[in-house]
């Protein structure tokens, strides 16, 4: 081939390049808007509630999504879940309250049990909302704690306006004085099942004002906030875009969470078995980012 033939084959080459490139990019750049827009027009998306099952509730564009592969890092050994990808590892816990009873830690320890979310209280859900200390508290703190097993804490709340949220979250920081805690305060508002509720009549704006002031003074103080909530109430109680920059704990019981948005922890189990403790457990886990 002479010089000139093989200029010639350079050049359409180099064209056949250009295109090529050309049609990649425009229908590459068009293919991902496309699916952007059908995300924005498409404005349903389906969740699974562990209360009502699967729901089609509108899609918050808006709201901090999750980057969880589930399909490919989740592992599930003997009811023990465990999630690792180049970007979070998980840590196994529990959360427990004076229904477990007296809890044996040492066990609970060896079967891998990394944490524990303390229930610290709660306020009543009759008409007199009285705020209560959950009876073994104290005696989970201490032996949780000897353990070595790292601590977080839970509030079940029953507010119905600011000035109770602002009670409860005293109440949770005058039992939290000179207690230390590896994981959050969380925020607990959630319905009542199978009966009346002194919060079942509270507005969507009701509920982000609570919220946001029980996160805001816990934050204040140098805790970590977080709000426990399942699909609904994420998605139909709350303005979830609000709590972007705050810790979220997310209820689903399902094989694979259901669920595009932001969250911390994962309670996949409300009857889970754990050596030490009598009956069933909820389980959770932390995602620790790397």
């Amino acid at each position: 081939m002479n010089k000139s033939k093989k200029i010639i084959v350079a050049i359409i080459i180099i064209i056949l390049i250009i295109i090529i490139s050309f049609i990649f990019l425009k229908y590459g750049i068009k293919n991902k808007y496309i699916n952007e827009m059908k995300r924005e027009e498409n404005e349903d998306i389906l969740i699974y509630d562990i209360e009502e099952g699967y729901l089609t509730v509108q899609y918050n564009k808006y709201a901090k999504t999750n980057n969880y592969n589930f399909d490919e890092n989740l592992k599930n050994n003997n009811g023990y879940y465990k999630y690792e990808d180049n970007n979070y590892t998980s840590i196994l816990g529990i959360d427990v309250s004076e229904y477990q009873g007296d809890i044996n830690w040492k066990e609970v320890k060896k079967s891998g049990v990394e944490f524990a979310i303390l229930r610290l209280g709660y306020r009543g859900y009759g008409k007199e909302g009285k705020i209560i200390l959950d009876k073994k508290f104290e005696e989970n703190y201490k032996n949780a704690k000897e353990e070595g097993i790292g601590l977080g804490v839970y509030f079940f709340s029953q507010a119905i306006n600011i000035e109770e949220v602002e009670q409860e979250v005293n109440f949770v920081l005058e039992n939290l004085k000179e207690k230390q805690l590896d994981f959050p305060i969380v925020f607990d508002l959630e319905k009542i099942k199978n009966d009346d509720a002194r919060t079942d009549n509270l507005s969507q704006d009701e509920i982000n004002n609570m919220t946001l002031k029980f996160c805001k003074i816990i934050a204040n103080k140098g805790y970590t906030p977080c709000i426990y909530g399942n699909a609904k109430t994420f998605t139909t109680k709350m303005s979830l875009e609000l709590f972007n920059n705050y810790d979220k704990w997310y209820a689903d019981y399902q094989e694979k969470p259901l669920y595009p948005y932001d969250f911390n922890l994962w309670q996949y189990t409300e009857s889970g078995k754990v050596n030490g403790i009598e009956g069933n457990v909820d389980i959770d886990l932390y995602f620790k980012g790397e």
